[in-house]
């Protein structure tokens, strides 16, 4: 049995990735057995992120802390994968020697063969890296969250080449999983215990153009809600211009598929955004919102937006808080610009100094925080359906309740609110009760269970 280590940077897109690579290493004849304690691992894989300078930094980090417990001779093996490992894989062999082996965003799937290899004192030679438009994750995962939701990623790739972007580098073309594996795998995670599926990809919108002719992403939805196990759909990265009547017909009249739309924008001046090679206008993306909002009542809408963009004016940044304030979106994050050397926007003049964009990501999110809170106290009093997370580990209020953590439809895992929920009950982790909102505390929510004979807790 080999005690092995699996840390996962990044995103969401990442997880599955990991998930994926697990689930082949826990079938594997040497019988890895995983561990979350470091210092007990005698094999560790890093599966790394790079999309900005932070997160190369935490990928680089990770990695150096490993290669150090490598030295001491316990750590037998050290493989690096992921977005870090496509781009900089040359610089990571040469500058981390402790590192054993380099894996590219499509040779995952060898990490079991290259494992066994080192730890029989074979170290391979160079990094795997491959032609990154050639797979598609189509393999089972290994759900290690401890939770009833579960990450279905539907895509690889992207094909936008938005100016500051590095993702169409190291991920390569747009590519859709075939329907069948999708539902093949969405079957499987519900035999884990998944009820909420959170689909995922570069970008959701245009799932099936490549493999099907036509954006299949309704088609896909339906199919899944055909699937017993599962109670919740939730859908994120969907590119406004990709938006579909159908899309938004599934998302109204489908009861399994979330009132819910993560939809990236990045910017609100047209200048900026051309400049960014995104492909709607300020008006375009008003309209969009305003359509979603109509058609599908008491919709959540979530986005992110980039701050600090090359030669973006302090009136462009002004125009960018107009449109929050206008929009009042649901749930928002801000990205300060960050400059990869790869990609178009790296080369534009001016750059933004760092500390003009802190300020005016600073301002932004200030005013989003207004909207938020005033969005949370309107709840209040409402009856909405809640998914228990987990509980509070040691908290209890002074007449003995435990104090559990939920989410609303609203709220994306570990990323948007949560709602607490007090009860004398045992709360299962994946389970759906009703609940009324009785405060707002900031972003977050309190809740009281309603149940089925009327009475309250």
């Amino acid at each position: 049995m080999i005690p092995t280590l699996f840390v996962s940077l990044g995103c969401d897109k990442n997880l599955v990735d990991s998930q994926q690579m697990m689930q082949g290493l826990a079938g594997a004849k040497e019988q890895y057995v995983f561990t979350d304690d470091e210092n007990a691992a005698e094999a560790a894989v890093v599966n790394t992120c790079c999309f900005i300078e932070s997160a190369k930094e935490e990928s680089i980090g990770q990695i150096l802390s490993l290669a150090e417990l490598k030295k001491t001779g316990k750590l037998r093996a050290l493989v690096v994968t992921g977005c870090l490992a496509q781009r900089y894989q040359d610089e990571i062999l040469k500058d981390i020697p402790e590192v054993d082996a380099v894996l590219g965003t499509t040779a995952e799937e060898k990490l079991t063969q290259v494992l066994d290899a080192v730890l029989a004192g074979k170290k391979p030679k160079g990094a795997l890296i491959e032609d990154a438009s050639l797979a598609v994750p189509t393999g089972k995962q290994l759900i290690t969250l401890g939770t009833a939701y579960g990450y279905l990623k539907i895509a690889e790739g992207c094909d936008k080449n938005c100016t500051y972007c590095v993702i169409p580098r190291v991920r390569g073309h747009y590519r859709s999983v075939p329907m069948e594996d999708l539902v093949r795998q969405a079957q499987d995670l519900t035999q884990q215990g998944v009820t909420e599926l959170i689909l995922v990809a570069e970008e959701t919108t245009l799932y099936g153009i490549d493999l099907y002719g036509r954006k299949m992403l309704s088609e896909l939805l339906r199919r899944l809600c055909l699937i017993s196990g599962i109670h919740w759909i939730r859908i994120l990265y969907c590119y406004p211009e990709e938006i579909t009547k159908d899309l938004v017909e599934v998302i109204k009249n489908e009861e399994k598929v979330l009132p819910y739309l993560d939809m990236p924008i990045q910017h609100a001046s047209d200048r900026i955004l051309k400049l960014m090679g995104r492909r709607t206008s300020r008006q375009e993306l008003v309209d969009t919102i305003a359509m979603l909002r109509e058609e599908v009542p008491g919709i959540c809408l979530r986005t992110t937006l980039i701050t600090g963009f090359p030669t973006e004016t302090e009136e462009e940044h002004q125009e960018l808080l107009s449109f929050v304030r206008d929009m009042r979106f649901d749930r928002l994050g801000v990205f300060s610009y960050s400059r990869e050397d790869i990609t178009p926007a790296a080369r534009m003049k001016p750059q933004v100094h760092p500390s003009t964009k802190k300020r005016r990501r600073k301002e932004l999110m200030l005013a989003q925080q207004e909207i938020a809170f005033e969005k949370a106290k309107e709840l209040t009093g409402k009856l909405l359906e809640v998914t228990i997370d987990g509980r509070l580990a040691d908290e209890e209020t002074d007449d003995g309740k435990y104090i559990y953590v939920g989410r609303t439809y609203q709220d994306i895992p570990g990323l948007d609110s949560n709602i607490y929920i007090e009860s004398f009950r045992d709360l299962e982790t994946g389970c759906y009760l009703k609940a009324r909102v009785s405060a707002a505390d900031g972003y977050d929510l309190v809740g009281e269970i309603v149940y089925d004979e009327g009475k309250e807790t």
